[in-house]
């Protein structure tokens, strides 16, 4: 890769040091693409990795690091992150989206882990250092039934969880994070359709066997953006005496002008965030009264410089995080939201998955929950690393949720989010 000189910034660098590589990775150890960016620094063994999973356009993320976005970085000094994230980002004219945002993101956390590195501390340190301990996570429950849900919810709760978020299945091949059925609608022209009146008459019906068999624990549930803003009001009331810990994706991210209202209609919090691909349309949500909760998919908006700024806006105004980190986020990803977790008053949840030991095998280091919590590593940067032979083992398969999302159809046969 071939630098580009005549983006260097006009001041004298302060080091020698300086930026020789930037590459994205691609590995799919559970079968889901994971994107790590890595940079190389002109002293050997001194690299940075960066989470950049946009999981349904991984090859086009890996694209733009390695055509686009790379080239910008070489030759600089890697502790510049601020200038250098500012150039990548106003680089490309038309701005955000969560190709470009995801891209960036790799390069913005590689260059944190070096940062990191460099100076022998954990990048929760150079944040500041521990508001907390650990942090305590929630985990899904899910099943075809309700008592398959809620004996997966208890099998958590044994496993020390305090928080679990429950999902369950029911008529269509469209249920979300729950398994579905087929044929559940035989006179309509989509049989294994999914369909929203089913979905709001089960909800609380699920909740409602939730309190009365699991008692006094922390519940939520993700809507995953399929109601309108006035089916989301319905449910929330539906739910308000089962006091959930959150409600998540209640309304499509087109609609997010609304949720100010839907929020203020709803005595249930509200979690959202997970599709934005600005950090703008973050901010608006923390400052409009649009979420309880800001539920970020951190790489989504370029990183973890943006989110240490976004944080600081939420605890400003009274809004809490709950990073988004299911299994379409590297175990890098998870290391960069553990160090904001631990970093910030504002913290409120944090999403959980148990890796594969595949995964383990490709990204050593990987955060493993104990008891309901994780705890950031103590080694310099993120404490994560990876293994290259072991990630090449794991090539990715394109149109995995593709092949899904066009089958989430209504009863009718009209297409509905994923």
């Amino acid at each position: 890769m071939t630098g580009l000189p005549e983006v260097l910034p006009p001041w004298a660098p302060r080091d020698s040091l300086k930026v020789t590589a930037v590459r994205a990775i691609v590995t799919a150890p559970e079968g889901i693409p994971l994107v790590v960016v890595r940079v190389d620094t002109s002293e050997p063994g001194l690299y940075g990795l960066g989470c950049a999973t946009f999981t349904q356009r991984f090859a086009a993320v890996a694209a733009a690091v390695d055509e686009h976005m790379g080239p910008l970085v070489i030759g600089r000094s890697p502790a510049d992150i601020e200038d250098i994230t500012r150039l990548i980002h106003y680089s490309a004219y038309w701005r955000n989206g969560p190709v470009l945002n995801n891209a960036l993101s790799g390069i913005d956390q590689a260059l944190w882990d070096i940062m990191g590195k460099r100076a022998g501390l954990p990048v929760y340190e150079l944040l500041g250092g521990r508001s907390r301990a650990g942090i305590e996570v929630y985990s899904h429950a899910a099943g075809a039934t309700a008592d398959e849900t809620l004996d997966a919810a208890e099998a958590l709760l044994e496993q020390g969880y305090r928080h679990v978020r429950l999902q369950v299945g029911g008529p269509g091949l469209g249920t979300y994070g729950a398994p579905g059925s087929r044929g559940g609608y035989p006179r309509s022209p989509h049989p294994d359709g999914w369909d929203v009146r089913q979905y709001l008459n089960d909800t609380p019906r699920l909740f409602a066997a939730a309190r009365e068999r699991l008692g006094d624990v922390s519940l939520m549930h993700d809507v995953h953006s399929r109601l309108t803003p006035k089916q989301a009001i319905v449910l929330a009331r539906a739910l308000e005496p089962y006091a959930l810990s959150f409600l998540e994706d209640v309304i499509p991210p087109e609609h997010y002008d609304q949720l100010p209202a839907v929020r203020a209609a709803s005595p249930v919090p509200i979690a959202v965030g997970e599709q934005l691909g600005s950090v703008t349309d973050a901010a608006r949500l923390i400052k409009d009264g649009g979420v309880d909760l800001l539920r970020l998919h951190t790489s989504a908006i370029g990183g973890l410089t943006p989110t240490r700024k976004l944080v600081a806006l939420a605890e400003l105004l009274g809004v809490r995080t709950a990073f988004h980190s299911p299994g379409d986020i590297s175990p890098v990803g998870v290391a960069a939201n553990l160090a904001v977790d631990v970093s910030t008053p504002a913290f409120g949840y944090q999403e959980s998955h148990t890796y594969n030991e595949a995964t383990h095998e490709v990204f050593p280091g990987t955060p493993v929950v104990r008891d309901g919590h994780l705890y950031p590593s103590d080694q310099p940067g993120w404490g994560v690393d990876i293994d290259e032979v072991a990630a090449a083992k794991f090539p990715p398969t394109k149109f995995l949720h593709e092949r899904w999302s066009a089958r989430v159809r209504r009863p009718d046969g009209g297409l509905e989010a994923p």
